[in-house]
């Protein structure tokens, strides 16, 4: 569920609100827009999982974003992962079906993963088993090479030929 939460100091809230005569109230929404559904939702996720809760699970987020990282450095995929971020940047598959099937964010030579709470060491296995696989067909050996995305992503993070010593 869709659901935004802005911090802000009051006398800017204070600058953006209005009185709503049939509310008999001030709005201090943007454009006066509420869905009550979503506050309550958020409110009970904050309340229920607590500050340690949270913590333990973008601790996990992070866990797994390396391990995806690692993997796919390990298997010669060019991948970065900045620091205490949970999205890793990676060469763009070859195969537009494997981008729709997972789900892929693409542009240019690049794709990204944001690893959630729901993303799952079983889950990046299944992914990472799959695209090795496919992706040994698509640069076989004496044929198409996989590309430079150091321009993307740093010759750091790059595994191409040429940042390949």
């Amino acid at each position: 569920m869709p659901c935004g939460v802005q911090i802000t100091r009051l006398e800017h809230i204070n600058a953006l609100s209005r009185n709503v005569e049939y509310l008999a109230s001030r709005d201090a929404t943007i454009m006066g827009s509420r869905n009550g559904h979503a506050p309550i939702f958020l409110w009970y996720t904050l309340n229920r999982k607590g500050y340690k809760g949270f913590q333990k699970e973008v601790q996990k987020c992070l866990r797994n974003a390396h391990y995806l990282k690692d993997r796919l450095r390990e298997s010669g995929i060019s991948a970065m992962l900045n620091e205490l971020s949970s999205t890793v940047v990676f060469e763009r598959p070859q195969d537009e079906e494997f981008v729709r099937r997972w789900q892929l964010a693409c542009q240019g030579n690049i794709a990204h993963v944001v690893v959630m709470p729901n993303v799952t060491i079983d889950k990046l296995n299944v992914f990472l088993d799959e695209l090795v696989e496919k992706r040994s067909t698509w640069y076989q050996v004496d044929k198409v090479q996989s590309p430079c995305i150091a321009a993307e992503i740093g010759a750091e993070n790059c595994v191409c030929k040429i940042h390949t010593r």
